[in-house]
């Protein structure tokens, strides 16, 4: 155990880091330690689009949904015959429904 009482397996042992597997080099270490020091342009940042684009004006709500296995494999197969996704499928099927 280290002096904090913290097994030592608890930490990556490696002889080179990596990240996703791909070696990281001390020249990119720099330049990333160089791009921090010299500050980020935040409206960049703010422009990456990060997470799923939004539907609409509001954010969605996330409705949890619990099917059989049966209701899963028909749900799954109409998706694909209508070459769509789950949600797709669901939505469309509420907006039928509800006009």
């Amino acid at each position: 155990m280290d002096p904090a009482g913290i097994p030592y397996y608890v930490f990556p042992m490696a002889s080179e880091e990596s990240i996703n597997g791909v070696p990281v080099s001390d020249e990119q270490i720099g330049a990333w330690a160089d791009e921090a020091e010299a500050g980020f342009d935040v409206e960049a940042l703010k422009r990456r689009g990060r997470g799923r684009p939004g539907r609409g004006a509001e954010p969605s709500q996330i409705i949890a949904l619990r099917l059989t296995a049966e209701e899963l494999a028909a749900l799954d197969a109409q998706a694909a015959r209508a070459h769509q996704s789950r949600s797709e499928l669901i939505r469309a099927a509420i907006a039928a429904y509800a006009a």
